[in-house]
Parts: C-alpha cells; structure tokens; sequence
C-alpha cells in the first residue's frame, strides 16, 4: 500500500499483433492488441471507443465477429462481448498463435499444430471444441486463411515453406503445395476466384491459382525485407498491397503487373496488418511502430496519400512534464519525437510538428528519421507566454544548439539558439525564466548563455572571472534554475560546484562544491530550495539564499534517474535504475513512501494539482499514471498510506480499466496494476470543510423546479379539453349500440391491466406518502440525525415534495375570533407540531452547510406555503427567528468568502505584469 496507486497508462496505439476489421451497420472497427490489454477503434475517426479488461498473458492473436471480439493469449482463448468476458476457452495445451473467424466458428492453432474449432453461437452451453485437427509433426503454422466460396476448407502456411489446404468438417487434409524454399509470412484471399496472394520471408510475393497449383505472378522487393502483410482491394481497382518488415508499404498493379507505388516510410516498424476497406480505396496498416495509419487513394498519379493515424512513441521516452494545470504531458522519446499526450481525452494527443518532415525527407530521398532532430535529452516550459511567442525550448543529444517550440501552434519555432559560436559544444541543460521572457543554456564546454525567447537574440553568458577561463564552469554543466523573481540564476557543474549568478548582471555572487560528480538537479522556485543529485546516490538539498545544505536523503542502491519537487514544496520524489521509486518529506526530513516496480523509471513528472504521477520506464513506450489516494479519500493522516522506510512492490499501470487477473507472464512486464487486499477502497470525504458550503450535487433542474413549480403547471396546462374522436380507427372492433353511439368491445387483457394499475395506484396515496414524509421526520427528529430524511426528500420528485409540505397546511387558521381554548388547540396540532420539526429540521441543515442549494429551495417554497400560518403562531414566529439567525451568520460568512474573490479578480484583472 502506498500513497500513489496505479492508475492506468496512456500513449499505446496498437502492439506487434495483427489487427481485426468488423463492420457494424454502417460502421467500421478495427480491434488492435496492447499487450494484455486490447482496444477498439472507430476508423471513421480513429476514436477509441472501449478498452478490454486486462489479461493474464500477452495477447498473440485477435478476431471478431459483430460485438464479440476472441483474443488468444497464453494457451487460452478469451470470448468477450464489448468489454466483459464472457467466456474463456482451454483445451490448447501450447501457446495459441492463430485465430481465424471461419463462419459460425473459430479456429485456434497453437505452435504444437493443434487446430481447434469452436462453435462461438451458445458457448454458454457448451465450452468445448466441436472439432480437432493435428497438423503434420514438421509443419510449424504461420498464417492461416480461408479461400473465398471454398466450403469448410482452409489453407495453412508454415515456416517450413509448404501450404496445406484442409477441410475442417472432414478434418483431411485435401492437399499441399510445395511452396517456395522459404517461410510463407503472410496468405489472404484475392476477389477473383481459386486465387490467393502468398508473401516468403524472402521478399517475393507469388499471386498463386490454388485450384490449378499454378503461379500467376510473381513480385519481388527482397531489397526491403520479408513480406509480413498482404491485402488486396475490393473496390474495383486491381490492387495488391504489401508490407514489409523495414517498415515500407508498395502497392502492386495486378492488371499491368508491376510496382505501382511505394510508400517509403509508411511506418517506422514492421508491418504487422493492411487492410483495404470495401467499396473505398482506402488502405490501413498497422505496425510494430505503436501506430496506425489509414491512406486513401485519391491523387491523379494514383499515389497513396495520409488521410489519418493515431500514434505514440515507437521507443521510450526520456523527459516528461505536466502541463496545462495537469490536463496534457509533454514527452520526448528516443524515436526523435516531441508528443503532447492528453491525461482527459486520448483523441487529443498529438507529436509536435518539425516543419515539413515529410516534404525534406522525399526530396532528399532520406527517411524521415534522419530529418528529424536528435532526441530531446532535457526540456523546460513557461506556460505564462503561451500566446505571445514560443514558450518551450529543448536541447537534443549530441547537438551544439538549442530550439524553441510553440505549443500554441503545436510546432516548431523559428529561432535556433546557438550558444558559443565560437566553440560550439552539444548543450545540456536548458530552463525559462519565470516570466517567459528569457531561456538560459549550458553546454558540455562549460558555457552559459542567455537569450531572449522573442527574438532569439543573445542576452549575454555568464563567466566567472575568478577562474580564468572565460566561461562558467571548468566542465559539463548538468543543470540551471532560475528564482521566481529574476534575482538569481543557479547553475550546477559536472564537477562538483554550484555557483549563484545575478540574472540580470551576470556576475557571480557565490559558489560551494559537492564534493563529488554531480549528475543532475531541481529547482523549487516557491521555497528556494535546490536537490541535488551526486553520483554517490545521495539526495541533498541546498538553500539557494541561505547558501547551505538543508537536508540530505540516503537509500537509493543505484544510478538516480530523475527527481522533482511537488507544487506545495513538501515532498521530493526521486526515482532510481534499482527500481524504487522514494517520497521524501522535506519539513520532516524522512522518507514517508516508497515503491518498488519491476521495471525501472527513467522519468517522472508530478501534476500541480498533486494527484497525479507521471512516469515513464525502461524499454516501454507509454507513460503511466499514478493516482495519489489520499487526495481523494476521507484519511487526513498522510500515514495512512504511507509505507514509511519500507519498500513496497506494485505492478505497473495498464491501458485497461478493469481488475487485473492473478496470473503473471514472466516475459513481460505488467500493464495494469492490481489492487491489493490490504489497500482499502477509495471512501467519500464525509468532514465538513471550515467556512465552506456542500452543495447537494443534484441536478440543477431538481431544485429549480421546487421554485418555479406554480409558473411550469400553468405553462403545461392544456389549452382545451380533449376531443372526443368523431369516428373510430377502422381496426378497432366495435359493436352495435342502441343509442348510435360507437362502443368498442372489451379485452380481457386491457381489464386486467386496468384492475392491476388500479390496484398499484391504491398503494400509492397522497395519504401514504405523507405518513412515510412525518414519520421518517419525527424519527429523525427523535433520534437527532437527520441524514435519513435528508436523503428521502432527495429522492422525491418537485411534484410530490410540493405535495408533501402542502399536506401540512392548516386550514382553519385564519379564524380571528377563536377564544383562547381553540388556540390551545390548534397548539396541540399534529400539523403545527411537524411544522415545527421541519423547521427545526431547515436550522439543522443550514447551521451544517451541507446541501445548501437544495435546502434553501426548500426553505423558499416553505415560507410559500405556510408564511400566513408562521405569522399567527407565536409558537412558530420563535422557530423562525432562529432559522433567520442561522441563515444570516451562514450567508455573511460565505458572501465574505465572494467578496474577497471578486475583490482579488478584479485586482488582478486591472494589474499589468
């Protein structure tokens, strides 16, 4: 148990698992696998629509059939309907590598050749296969289809280079082909009868007639890898597409008999899955790049051109960082790309664009990758100049400038920073100003630099004269911070030494050495309070003004990877190659938390608001969220949570929003967490805030309707009586009458029904509604606890509460020559006792701040009804001068609370930064 919970993880697209295409009315999905996981998409937009549960084992085969979607993972065959599962197939004693959708059935074939079939149309009944096939001891399946108008019969490749064509009502085998002397990768069904598509792992493409066992044609691209994916169109076109397993897609024209077009970079990966989609010529791939594309061909040279993709990292990323009050994440990966992911809409996220990659990279006949800068090493971001200029800058491995980036705009600035002309040396770290203005540089030569982000002019370096060198650091320097006021600059040499600048003079005011190689450092601007990270794994906190060491953290075991501070200053969260990941209280200098994660974390970001962790790991592409439980759950105490100095062992985040199985796949790491037994759940918050409403968290229309009910009965009051209808439907049976008049004959059914809504309206009565209304308040009452109450009159409809406080009107109340023994009397009321509880009941819930809008709707519609029978009851008069106390003390408190809100807007509205 910890303070951070897994949450979910976000970034995957799809994995090295072919995709399945189901069309539904007149739309189509596409099913893509994410390691234990699989998702759903729309391909009209490419919008996720549902995400499976988490599985026990990687997931290595996928099909689908309208709402069901059979996913093989392990030895195991999982039958989902959306998203539940419904039913789980075992009988496979080895590993499931195939599936095909065949009809009503579902074929399995797992590396041993064991071919299953399973009847999916009532599996409740029955789990067990209705057909075995055991295919040849040296056939080693591959790929699996079935030819078009070949009844019950399937044809098989293998790695060995044979086909086989079975019949699977029979279970014989009909026939095999020789093949080719290589691996068959790849088999589909082409539109034209008895014809099929094979791709080897040799790179050939044979276009075979299987009912003559004669080749067609034949297509060659050994010069791009093997052959991992066919499709042919179905739109009229004689098209074949084929994937490969560099990443390239080439489209062959069946008619002319050759290479049409090639899409060089279509993806970064192998090519896992193509598909043509019918009546459209629009073509989608899938590869182990983490993407998926769709291409339409609509061009006069006949090219494919990119209509729509969704993609994350296709390598793990280095740096991340909130942004945008915690809604978006910033990321840069190894695969040279900068991504903005979005933590509330998947459909947001995006890669940053580096201007015309695409264009640069067809007309130099490069990849795209090679045009793209080097990977981002370290970042930072100023979100207060959002909309004046560039408000990002990176520096990239291995490269002497620094760039600039727009996130307004989503792409690329137009100035390069080039610190050191003179002596170019890569940069190193990079940081903002406070105030957005300025972006600070240093390099692996030891120099710093200052520029304006406006117009990407050199403000000046930093030197310090003492050392004689003319720069700031005799080494790398590894990291810079400014304050929040743009007093001091702080920068952190490989060396060992720390030196404090002016920002604006640019002269040294003070320095301090470690006393080892530093590696890495963060920078609180609130607190002015600098971690510093030594190659030693020792955490050490300096105070910048102070100029001395503060605190200092012990327990990581190896490299610290990265480390920040959270936005109140309080903690400190490191990260470490062992694993652990550590929380530290800097007030009480201890650790306060620590977890402890198969996979190790390169990276991690908290959110402003503190409820969300961000971290990326070893050899993943996605980054995971954290989900801090104690913001969110009624325990104050931090120690609730907090596992102290012990280590405690999580499994990683998954896509998946379902409970995570028991069962682990020793090859691979974790994608959803699993909660453990000790955790408790998450629980409402039941204290009441200080000076603070609670509001009822009804729909607005609820209450509203409770102050407008008499202005809504006359707005819906008919304008005329119904009509009798002149004449009756002609298929309504109707019989003779003396009187003329047209009477339709009587159902047994109908007088049934009418009898039994008679009898269910009998049950239900003004009468018995306000008996139930009176005693559960005089109970409440009785017993001092109005909650129950509270939530019966919540589950009231507008109507029926108006109807409950009208039943308590005094009718006789009006009668001024009463002697005194009547208005004894009419003390002993039943009806001006429950008054006087219900008032009672309104001082409760207004002196307890909670469901304040609602109460108060009620209290409105109260005096409404009963003000005239308050005003003559002295008794009550009394009642309600402490219900107007009440509401007054409460009122001045929150209307101070406005006040000072407005008064602080509109400082800040008329201020100018």
């Amino acid at each position: 148990m910890g303070i951070f919970e897994p949450y979910r993880a976000i970034g995957y697209i799809t994995a090295g698992v072919p995709f399945s295409v189901q069309r539904l009315g007149t739309e189509t999905f596409v099913a893509v696998a994410v390691g234990k996981a699989f998702q759903v998409y729309n391909c009209a937009k490419l919008s996720l629509v549902l995400v499976g549960p988490q599985l026990p084992k990687k997931i290595r085969a996928l099909a689908s059939y309208r709402e069901y979607t059979f996913a093989a993972y392990g030895s195991d065959v999982g039958v989902f309907k959306r998203a539940h599962q419904v039913a789980t197939w075992s009988r496979h004693t080895a590993k499931v590598c195939l599936l095909l959708l065949f009809g009503e059935h579902i074929l399995s074939v797992d590396v041993d050749g064991n071919v299953y079939i399973w009847a999916f149309k009532g599996m409740n009944e029955n789990l067990s296969p209705v057909g075995h096939v055991l295919l040849d001891s040296n056939f080693s399946p591959s790929c699996i289809m079935h030819p078009d108008t070949y009844l019950n019969k399937v044809i098989l490749g293998s790695q060995e280079g044979p086909l086989q064509l079975w019949n699977i009502s029979t279970k014989t085998k009909l026939y095999e082909f020789k093949g080719w002397n290589s691996s068959v990768c790849s088999c589909v069904s082409s539109p034209a009868l008895d014809v099929v598509a094979v791709g080897c792992a040799d790179g050939k493409i044979h276009v075979h007639n299987i009912r003559y066992d004669e080749e067609l044609v034949t297509f060659s691209h050994s010069m791009r890898g093997s052959v991992t994916a066919l499709s042919f169109s179905i739109d009229g076109q004689p098209l074949l597409a084929s994937g490969s397993s560099s990443g390239v897609v080439s489209i062959w024209n069946l008619e002319k008999r050759r290479l049409q077009s090639v899409i060089r970079d279509a993806h970064d990966g192998s090519i896992i899955s193509l598909h043509f989609f019918a009546n459209e010529p629009v073509l989608m791939s899938s590869s182990a790049d983490n993407s998926i594309k769709m291409w339409i061909f609509d061009t006069s040279d006949g090219d494919p051109r990119l209509l729509r993709f969704r993609s994350g990292h296709s390598a793990p990323p280095l740096c991340i960082r909130f942004y945008a009050n915690g809604r978006h994440i910033l990321s840069a990966g190894q695969d040279r790309a900068f991504r903005l992911f979005s933590v509330v809409q998947d459909q947001q996220s995006r890669e940053l664009s580096q201007r015309h990659v695409s264009k640069r990279a067809k007309k130099l006949k490069l990849k795209e990758e090679e045009i793209k800068l080097k990977p981002v090493i370290a970042f930072d971001v100023a979100e207060i100049r959002e909309r004046d200029w560039c408000n990002v800058v990176t520096s990239h491995m291995d490269t002497p400038q620094a760039y600039v980036w727009r996130l307004q705009n989503f792409v690329i600035g137009e100035h390069i920073l080039r610190p050191c002309p003179d002596n170019p040396t890569p940069v190193k770290a990079c940081t903002i100003s406070a105030c957005g203005n300025f972006a600070i540089l240093g390099t692996a030569g030891g120099w710093i630099e200052r520029f304006n982000l406006q117009s990407g002019i050199s403000r000046g370096s930093y030197i310090d004269q003492l050392e004689g060198t003319n720069r700031a650091h005799d080494g790398e320097v590894v990291g810079v911070a400014c304050d929040s006021t743009n007093t001091l600059m702080i920068s952190a040499g490989y060396a060992g030494d720390i030196k404090v600048w002016d920002f604006k003079g640019r002269e040294l005011k003070s320095r301090w050495e470690i006393g080892s190689s530093l590696v890495k450092i963060s920078y609180h601007r609130l607190n002015g309070l600098l971690a510093t990270v030594a190659d030693d794994f020792i955490i050490r906190l300096f105070d910048a003004v102070a100029l001395r060491m503060v605190r200092k953290f012990e327990g990581h075991t190896d490299r610290i990877t990265d480390l920040c501070f959270s936005e109140d200053g309080k903690w400190l969260l490191s990260s470490s190659m062992d694993g652990s990941l550590r929380i530290w209280d800097i007030i009480l200098a201890r650790q306060v938390d620590a977890v402890y994660v198969d996979v190790s974390i390169t990276a991690l970001s908290l959110s402003p608001n503190m409820d969300i962790l961000a971290t990326t790991h070893v050899d993943q592409n996605g980054v995971y969220l954290w989900v801090n439980q104690s913001m969110f759950s009624g325990g104050s105490d931090i120690n609730l949570y907090a596992s102290g100095k012990e280590v405690v062992t999580v499994k990683l985040p998954s896509v998946s929003s379902v409970e995570d199985s028991q069962v682990e796949d020793a090859n691979e790491p974790t994608i959803r967490h699993s909660v453990s037994k000790d955790v408790p759940s998450f629980q409402p918050l039941l204290e009441q805030i200080p000076d603070l409403v609670t509001l009822s968290l009804l729909p607005k229309s609820q209450w509203q309707s409770l102050i407008n009910l008499d202005i809504i009965k006359v707005r819906n009051k008919p304008v005329e009586p119904p009509k009798k209808p002149e004449k009756a439907p002609f298929f309504l049976p109707s019989i003779p009458s003396l009187s003329g008049e047209i009477l339709f004959k009587p159902s047994e059914m109908s007088d049934k029904g009418d009898m039994k809504a008679d009898e269910d309206k009998s049950k239900i009565t003004p009468e018995v509604l306000s008996t139930q209304f009176l005693q559960l308040l005089h109970s409440c009452s009785e017993a001092k606890n109005f909650s129950p109450f509270t939530a019966y009159v919540k589950g009231l409809s507008p109507s029926t509460l108006d109807l409950e406080i009208r039943m308590l009107q005094i009718i006789d109340d009006d009668d001024d020559d009463a002697d005194g023994d009547d208005l004894q009397d009419v003390d002993k009321r039943r009806e001006l006792h429950s008054i006087e509880l219900l008032m009672d009941y309104f001082t409760h819930e207004i002196s307890c701040r909670s469901n304040f809008e609602f109460v108060q709707a009620l209290v409105r519609l109260f005096l409404k009804i009963h003000g005239e029978t308050i005003r003559r009851q002295s008794v009550l008069q009394n009642k309600a001068k402490v219900l107007l106390e009440t509401q007054c003390s409460v009122w001045q408190g929150v209307d101070k609370l406005f006040q000072g809100a407005r008064c602080m807007l509109a400082f800040l509205s008329n201020s100018q930064f």
